[in-house]
């Protein structure tokens, strides 16, 4: 059976032990409920990208595996588990997983999200045994993988597409800043040749924004989002609108190269190790 692991302490974000608890136990119920195997799970969203709000949502995702004889058919069968967005003491929770073969798919394209998937800080579940680590092997193997293009591209256009939608006009809703700033952060990992861009908004300010009045304005925004809990509008940030108009528009014209050739096989080898519960 998997290990249950306690959460990576993290300054940006306080965990709820109840919420903590809520979540194990419906992994298991899963785990139950669908005859899986919960290999790795972890927090997705802002709790794990370093800007929680009080009221945020707990974001579960999770990678599972079936005994091996399920992926002996000539059908291809369903390979998401997705539950309903329920909240239980005023705590809402979404969590939902794919089916590894489905994972090790995505992970061949270099999907950015299942990468951070791999790297979140905050683990409800990691399998661990005589095989290995399961998440550190696989974030290796994602590494073999990884395509600057892919990265870029997912970045790029999700930074895009939230700036457009959310900080144009003379009142803007404060919080979307952070969803255009991780991208676009993130954008600039990669195109520095660093390869793939850390989950954490600490990290990528750490490397590329350390020092300056544009990072102190960022890190005041997020302790104002951090301990309030209904985060409303107002006027927009000079030095940060500033920053991402010109990067947004330069990024768009970036061009970055596709992922080397990395060995298939290996992809096939690992589901083999890890898609069955010996």
């Amino acid at each position: 059976m998997p290990a249950f692991l306690p959460p990576v302490p993290d300054p940006s974000n306080a965990l709820s032990p109840a919420a903590v608890s809520e979540v194990r136990a419906r992994l298991k119920q899963i785990a139950t409920d669908h005859d899986v195997n919960v290999l790795h799970a972890i927090e997705s969203g802002s709790r794990a990208w370093g800007f929680p709000s009080p009221d945020s949502d707990y974001d579960a995702r999770f990678i599972y595996a079936h005994d091996a004889d399920w992926y002996f058919s000539v059908h291809e069968r369903r390979d998401v588990i997705e539950t309903p967005i329920e909240t239980v003491g005023g705590i809402t929770f979404d969590v939902n997983g794919w089916d590894l073969r489905k994972a090790l798919r995505l992970l061949a394209k270099s999907n950015p999200v299942l990468i951070e998937w791999l790297q979140s800080p905050i683990v409800y579940v990691s399998a661990a045994s005589a095989k290995g680590h399961f998440a550190s092997e696989m974030l290796e193997l994602a590494g073999t993988f990884f395509s600057p293009k892919s990265a870029h591209y997912h970045y790029f256009h999700m930074a895009r597409k939230n700036y457009r939608e959310h900080l144009s006009g003379d009142s803007i809703k404060l919080k979307k800043y952070f969803y255009v700033l991780r991208p676009v952060l993130a954008c600039l990992w990669v195109e520095r040749g660093q390869g793939i861009p850390p989950m954490s908004l600490t990290q990528l300010l750490d490397d590329l924004l350390p020092s300056g009045s544009m990072r102190d304005d960022i890190l005041e925004l997020r302790e104002r989002k951090m301990r309030t809990p209904e985060f409303g509008s107002g006027e927009p940030i000079p030095t940060i609108q500033r920053f991402l108009t010109a990067q947004i528009e330069r990024l768009a014209s970036i061009a970055q190269p596709e992922a080397s050739r990395a060995d298939p096989t290996t992809l096939d080898r690992f589901l083999r190790r890890w898609g069955s519960r010996t």
